[in-house]
């Protein structure tokens, strides 16, 4: 990812022209740099070739499944994504956010919140970008014979095997960890003052923490849930 805030790459993935320039024309006006594609075949290449800051995928494509294309960006170029869907369903939001992405923006909207969106999605990566680069920051974290390596978003389980996990995965954990024994709440660990009560980002990418993590994640040891008030994380941390 750029470290140039003011100057982000966006490719954005959507079939209807007059969608799209909107999109493009909003971002441009805030410094954003946008780069539209009609097919998820074409934005898959050029995702792989550079990849961007931000993808803005919309699900309804000619050509193939929208969350395929998810699906395939985090496995080749993994990147920030936001979801723009016409589909008013909240399975699909919730599958969208189980493959990776950090957001998603139902059709009709508001420009202004389409940047609201990218910015808030951005300055989250920022700052796990800028936590991972902290000089002082230790590296890795030791836990309950996990390993968890914060510069390469990698866990590494008892038994050595390597578990890749998302930048947002990555900063989310990275709070639990240095917050052992003690409650978060949802805005402490997602790194926002206010997050929607219907909003469940949260809580889909604690379930895929703990399918990466727990023996049995219906009945979590590691990641609990404080009704209420946020999640705990229930083991003893060393850093090296």
């Amino acid at each position: 990812m750029t470290t140039d805030a003011t100057h982000p790459r966006i490719l954005v993935l959507e079939d209807e022209v007059d969608i799209a320039r909107l999109i493009c024309n909003g971002l441009d006006g805030y410094g954003f740099r946008c780069e539209h594609h009609q097919t998820g075949r074409r934005f898959l290449q050029m995702a792989k070739q550079t990849p961007p800051d931000l993808a803005i995928v919309d699900l309804g494509l000619p050509d193939m499944d929208g969350m395929q294309v998810i699906r395939e960006l985090q496995e080749h170029s993994p990147c920030a994504v936001l979801i723009l869907t016409g589909r008013n369903d909240v399975t699909d939001r919730v599958l969208g956010l189980e493959l990776g992405a950090d957001d998603y923006l139902v059709k009709p909207f508001e420009p202004r919140e389409l940047v609201a969106r990218v910015r808030s999605i951005l300055r989250r990566y920022l700052r796990s970008a800028e936590s991972n680069d902290a000089p002082a920051s230790p590296g890795t974290a030791v836990f309950s014979g996990w390993r968890f390596d914060l510069g390469r978003h990698m866990l590494i389980t008892p038994d050595g095997r390597e578990v890749s996990v998302s930048a947002t995965e990555a900063s989310m954990l990275s709070a639990l960890l240095r917050s052992p024994n003690r409650i978060l709440t949802r805005e402490q660990l997602i790194g926002e003052r206010d997050i929607d009560p219907f909003d469940r980002s949260v809580d889909v990418r604690i379930s895929r923490l703990r399918r990466k993590l727990e023996d049995d994640p219906q009945n979590p040891a590691l990641i609990k849930t404080v009704y209420g008030a946020g999640y705990l994380f229930c083991s003893s941390v060393s850093w090296e």
